[in-house]
Formats: C-alpha cells, structure tokens, sequence
C-alpha cells in the first residue's frame, strides 16, 4: 500500500515546476488557504438572509474546524508518519514543517468546513467550501509536504468532526440561541 501512496504523491509532486503560475497558485492555497476559509466564514455572521441559522452553521463549523484538529493531535500520538520529503519522495516548494506528516492538519480544516456547511442544508456555500478544501488538499501534496493518504485521513477526520458536531450540536437549543444571538 505504501508503494501506491508513495507513486500517487511523487506523480503529483511531479506536477511542480512545469508552470510558473499554476506553482504559484498551489503555494498559495497551502499556505494561506486555511486562514482565508477561516476568514470567508468568519465574515458571514453578519449576513442577513436566514441569520440564525446561517450562525448556527458558522458556529457548528468552528467546533468542527476544532474537533477536527484535535482528533488530529490523537492520531499523532499514535503514527509519526515520516514527511514525503524526508524520505526522498517529494520535494519540496515551501518552508518544511515541523510535525508528522499524517493526517493533514489542512485537509482536516477545510474539510471540517465544508462538511459542515454541506451537513447543514447550505449546499452551495458547501459546494464552494467543498471546492476550496479539494484545492487545499491536492496543494499539500503538490508541494510536497503531504502524502495522498495524509490528506485522504485529514479529509476523513474532518468529516467525521463535521458530522459528530452536527449531532451534538443541535439547532434551536438555548446554548445555540444564546451564541448565535451575539451581536
């Protein structure tokens, strides 16, 4: 299996360097993607159009985005997976990161995110956020710091926060109507 994994990630590394453009472009979304879909959420606690429950959404991500990372921090206790880079199958476009390589902090991120969103009933602020994390995540393994399977756990375990939140977490009740009632 680890052959795969490893050809998949070195085929896509591979992609780097041919275009100037599209390098730059997948620099930037693994660098500055997670902040901005951070941001883009942030921004729409004030949108009128169905506002208590578009806050709910926004703060059912947030506790997806967090649950999410902190599965992550679990998992890491248990599988210090070696970066791609460090072991001679990517190399590398941006500055080299200091913890394991698996599962992708920015897969899970964004992933959180969008299924959330998509979990919720917003299908096309979904669909949107959904694009945004596919970008994040293909990014990570295009410059060379993630294996395709780091971003395919990331992308699980955002998903499984989104959906443990969305049961948890439950529209309409007093500590929602009291968060999203702020402001």
């Amino acid at each position: 299996m680890y052959r795969l994994d490893a050809a998949a990630t070195h085929w896509v590394n591979s992609l780097a360097g041919v275009s100037p453009a599209v390098d730059g472009l997948m620099i930037g979304a693994s660098t500055v993607g997670v902040p901005l879909l951070v941001l883009l959420v942030a921004c729409q606690w004030w949108v009128r159009e169905d506002q208590r429950h578009t806050r709910h959404v926004l703060v059912a991500s947030g506790l997806s985005f967090l649950l999410g990372l902190g599965l992550n921090q679990f998992i890491l206790l248990f599988i210090s997976r070696t970066r791609p880079y460090d072991a001679g199958v990517t190399h590398l476009l941006v500055a080299r990161s200091g913890d394991f390589s698996f599962p992708s902090d920015h897969a899970t991120a964004t992933f959180a995110i969008a299924a959330a969103f998509l979990s919720h009933g917003m299908p096309r602020r979904g669909g949107a956020f959904l694009a945004a994390a596919v970008l994040v995540a293909f990014s990570r393994v295009y410059v060379g710091t993630h294996y395709a399977s780091d971003v395919l756990g990331g992308m699980a375990t955002g998903i499984i926060a989104a959906l443990f939140v969305r049961e948890a977490y439950r529209e309409g009740t007093r500590p929602d109507r009291f968060v999203t009632g702020i402001l």
